[in-house]
């Protein structure tokens, strides 16, 4: 009976979180945001599920899934949100006018003049008659550069 309700209370906190992911996605200005509050209210609603789900079945082998469901949606799901949103800021998907600090678009500044430099660096191997494509094939056949 106990195991009952403290499993209630797990799955209809989860459902919370899960409800609050679900609000934030239709609510936030910006494809930023809604990953943000998918991903961090969507993996803690979906672990507490699990673990609700766990508590009403307690044998080992559904606590054992339970704790590798729980770790893998949590090791995965903020490293595919990153991703993602790199990708969508790299391919410009427009930013909420209210963000304040963008950290990222400093940090791609930096790339581009690094990218430029090695271009430069490029260009002059090419002018000198090694293209750096040469060069690579050269260190693959084991020929020093």
């Amino acid at each position: 009976m106990v195991l009952e309700i403290i499993s209630g209370i797990f799955l209809i906190t989860g459902s919370t979180f899960m409800l609050i992911a679900s609000i934030g996605i239709l609510r936030f200005p910006d494809f930023l945001m809604r990953m943000h509050a998918s991903t961090k209210a969507g993996s803690l609603g979906a672990s507490t599920l699990v673990i609700g789900a766990a508590l009403m079945f307690p044998t080992t082998e559904v606590f054992t899934r339970a704790i590798t469901t729980i770790i893998f949606i949590l090791l995965t799901a903020p490293v595919a949100a990153h991703v993602i949103g790199r990708a969508a800021y790299h391919i410009g998907v427009e930013i909420w006018e209210g963000t304040l600090v963008d950290e990222l678009r400093e940090d791609m500044e930096k790339g581009k003049v690094h990218d430029e430099k090695l271009l430069q660096k490029d260009e002059l191997k090419q002018s000198e008659g090694e293209s750096p494509t040469d060069k690579n094939q050269n260190q693959k056949e084991g020929e020093p550069s």
